[in-house]
């Protein structure tokens, strides 16, 4: 027999029910052992997630396992006796329909169902060749545009035929990477990425240069990609193998006002608004200052009668109050912060005007005022692991493009090395955040600024490892940047060209509005109950049956399901070589135990990188 020729011999079962998409089948009393062998091949029948066929007519109909079960006592009694069947049944969800071209040897397939069966109808088998042609017609690319298509994964049960996803729809409506510790996220992610440099847009054309941005909390990606990526780093790490790292290039004056308030405040603080106040006219003063707006916070000319409290704007000679009325605190131009120090303490510390000049706050007032803001801002900028972030630039800083090009412009050093990587293991939390917010909100201001064009030629994908940790679904201090800035790529960023990768061990805990807005997913296994009935409300009721075998899934495979995915399927990730792999394996205690212990000299060693770094 040919593919989908109507054959009596791979009947597995009749239609007794038809609820909308989903139609209930009684089994033939003749599988004893659920399996049926066909053309050399032994079928496991009722696996959830296997796929199942039915015959109108010239047109295929299509559906999915989803339940195997016994037929209740009401379905018996309705159904009556029949011949041949037994109380054996399956549920199965109709997904598609096609029409196969005997002649040429084509299928044509459709989503959706416009032609519904009827009871009594028989349910086939799909095989082996059968599944492979319905895999291609559905992932057949049309018109001449370039390719989308990457591979990272090959269907389960279908004899290795590959699993390709739409990249314009896997990163341009976003994507979930989710699955517990041990489940190969970062393997995952690293397949993903590895499929994305080996694509190529047109049959014998060059591969494809990628702008893929990944905030790497452990350090582990640095080795998957070799020469084809860029670290970017606070400080040295010994447990690097001896990679080469760049120092990172984020200084404080990207941050957005509101970015640079919760770094200063602190988590543990009282952010009361006079607080917030206090940073904002430092902020804005330092900022207008360094485009020479307005008069140094310490220039005698700033004090007279008639020139109100000194914490107010003093134009500039030649400037006037309407440019500084226009001036955009946010913008990101660099600034002394010695000078957003001086408006504190100079400007902002005055009470009352007494006689010809101003009273300064009392003492109490001060520590209450401005304190905890000063101390917090030395602390930071004395922090040797963040100085790449704090390190006061008068002049000679780096400039906006040089900072941008670490990200998504073009290496002189290292050619054909697309992806970039942030390396931030080691930061503390509350510096973790903002500087993930300020990166976000560079991306997203970069492609807010370009025109269509631009746009279209230069789109970004931004990974997000461990997005638990910095958009976490609760409202802590120390996140609300990173929140801020995430959220909003997520809601606007496919309508600039900018695309977002979560991975999470913990899918529960990420933030629900950003969540939601990914329209593809690569879900591994998943151990948590409430990490399993979190994912179930993202994904349509039909997938219910797809999220129940997420406790049990090997290592490898994952369920891939959305807007990229030719249908909702179970698939097995591309077996990656160990130097293709993120260094993310845990350490073996059974190894390392049988060593003898460190002595002296090797203590010493690592005691010097301690009070080093």
């Amino acid at each position: 027999m040919r593919d989908f020729d109507f054959d009596p011999d791979i009947q597995i079962g009749t239609v007794f029910e038809i609820s909308g998409t989903t139609i209930k089948v009684s089994l033939k009393r003749s599988l004893t052992e659920l399996v049926q062998t066909h053309g050399g091949t032994v079928y496991s029948i009722g696996q959830i997630g296997s796929l199942i066929k039915l015959h109108i007519g010239r047109t295929v109909l299509f559906a999915m396992v989803r339940l195997l079960r016994l037929q209740t006592e009401e379905e018996a009694a309705a159904q009556g006796a029949t011949d041949g069947m037994d109380r054996r049944v399956l549920e199965a969800d109709l997904f598609g329909e096609a029409r196969w071209q005997k002649s040429t040897e084509t299928l044509t397939f459709d989503r959706g169902v416009r032609n519904s069966p009827l009871p009594l109808q028989g349910v086939f088998l799909v095989t082996s060749s059968e599944t492979r042609r319905l895999y291609t017609a559905i992932e057949k690319k049309g018109g001449d545009g370039p390719n989308r298509f990457i591979s990272f994964g090959s269907y389960v049960g279908a004899d290795g035929v590959a699993c390709h996803a739409d990249m314009d729809k896997l990163f341009g409506q976003h994507f979930a990477v989710l699955g517990s510790t041990g489940s190969g996220k970062s393997t995952a992610v690293a397949a993903i990425l590895h499929a994305v440099l080996g694509h190529k847009a047109t049959e014998g054309g060059d591969l494809s240069r990628p702008r893929v941005i990944i905030i790497d909390l452990h350090g582990e990606y640095g080795p998957a990609f070799g020469g084809r990526a860029v670290v970017y780093r606070a400080f040295e790490d010994a447990g690097d193998g001896g990679a080469v790292v760049r120092a990172a290039k984020l200084p404080y004056w990207l941050m957005s006002s509101d970015e640079f308030r919760r770094l200063v405040v602190g988590k543990g603080e009282f952010e009361a608004t006079s607080q917030a106040n206090v940073v904002y006219k430092a902020l804005s003063h330092a900022r207008m200052f360094a485009a020479g707006l307005v008069l140094s916070a310490d220039d005698p000319a700033r004090t007279g009668d008639g020139l109100g409290h000194p914490d107010q704007p003093r134009p500039a000679p030649g400037k006037t109050m309407e440019e500084i009325v226009q001036f955009d605190r946010d913008w990101p131009i660099p600034f002394d912060l010695d000078e957003f120090q001086k408006h504190i303490e100079v400007c902002q510390n005055n009470r009352e005007k007494k006689g010809g000049g101003w009273e300064p706050e009392t003492q109490s007032e001060f520590q209450k005022k401005f304190a905890s803001i000063l101390d917090k801002l030395s602390v930071l900028r004395l922090d040797s692991r963040i100085s790449f972030l704090m390190r006061n630039q008068v002049a000679g800083g780096p400039p906006l493009a040089e900072i941008l090009a670490q990200f998504v412009g073009e290496d002189a050093t290292k050619a054909n090395a697309p992806i970039r990587i942030l390396d931030i293991s080691g930061l503390p939390t509350e510096v973790a955040g903002p500087l993930t917010a300020a990166l976000a909100r560079l991306l997203f201001s970069y492609k807010l600024v370009q025109t269509r064009e631009e746009r279209e030629r230069d789109p970004i994908l931004l990974v997000c490892e461990e997005a638990h940790r910095y958009v976490p679904d609760r409202g802590e201090a120390q996140y609300a940047a990173a929140q801020d800035a995430i959220r909003r790529i997520a809601r606007e960023g496919r309508k600039y060209g900018i695309g977002l990768m979560l991975v999470s061990q913990r899918p529960s805990d990420v933030e629900s509005t950003v969540l939601s807005q990914c329209n593809s997913w690569l879900v591994l296994r998943l151990t948590n109950g409430r990490d399993q009935e979190h994912v179930g409300r993202f994904l349509p009721d039909s997938m219910a049956a797809l999220i129940k075998l997420l406790p049990s899934l090997p290592r490898r495979e994952a369920l891939f399901v959305g807007e990229a995915a030719a249908l909702p399927s179970r698939i097995k990730l591309t077996l990656l070589s160990e130097d293709q792999r993120p260094k993310s394996n845990d350490i073996s205690f059974a190894t390392g135990w049988a060593e003898e212990l460190p002595d002296i000299a090797a203590l010493t060693t690592v005691a010097t990188r301690m009070v080093s770094r």
